[in-house]
């Protein structure tokens, strides 16, 4: 029986891993081994980041809100309640989206907080 060589598969992981390489700064780009430990790291680095990324967005969008809310005359936390108070069910992506692109319809929405604090 022949006798199998192992070059084609050592070939095509060492293409796959140089491919996810390219761009990469000097010898992370060319030589294997180095090519490789950069491609762990940024994978590592990718996944990290996919999690932070969520965190980041929330922020944002509070932010957002925070500053609609208090061209309105109350904070975040007022208006938070308020809306909750009101029984409107709006995620802070879409409230965030309506303060930037809407601000009469923000601006709606802060008088229906305001009133359901005054109940």
């Amino acid at each position: 029986m022949a006798r199998i060589k192992g070059a084609l598969a050592t070939r095509k992981r060492r293409k796959k891993v140089l491919k996810l390489a390219k761009g990469y700064f000097g010898a992370k780009s060319k030589l294997f081994k180095t090519a490789k430990e950069a491609v762990m790291k940024s994978g590592q680095y990718a996944y990290v980041s996919r999690r932070l990324k969520k965190r980041d967005f929330r922020r944002l969008w509070i932010t957002r809100i925070s500053a609609a809310a208090k061209i309105n005359g109350m904070n975040y936390s007022t208006f938070m309640n308020g809306l909750k108070k009101a029984g409107v069910q709006m995620n802070r992506k879409m409230l965030a989206e309506l303060a930037v692109s809407d601000p009469a319809g923000f601006a709606t929405l802060a008088k229906n907080a305001k009133k359901a604090l005054e109940k």
